[in-house]
């Protein structure tokens, strides 16, 4: 007796159907400028949460910032 044979259907992903999409609507030109955007706005965030820290450490270590950097 012979096993059935075996279909290799993947479902896609969110993100890949979203970039299907998106690839129909848009031009390569916006595409590329959406993604450089999101990056940005990543590097924003982790620059961000980096001067959070420093600044945590800086207080732990009762380091006062200097006039020119206060907010």
């Amino acid at each position: 007796m012979q096993a059935a044979p075996v279909r290799a259907t993947a479902i896609p992903s969110f993100t890949t159907a979203l970039r299907a999409v998106e690839s129909l609507l848009m031009s390569g030109g916006q595409r590329t400028a959406r993604r450089n955007a999101w990056s940005s706005v990543l590097e924003d965030r982790r620059r961000a949460r980096d001067r959070v820290e420093a600044q945590r450490v800086l207080d732990l270590a009762g380091i006062a910032p200097s006039p020119a950097t206060r907010p």
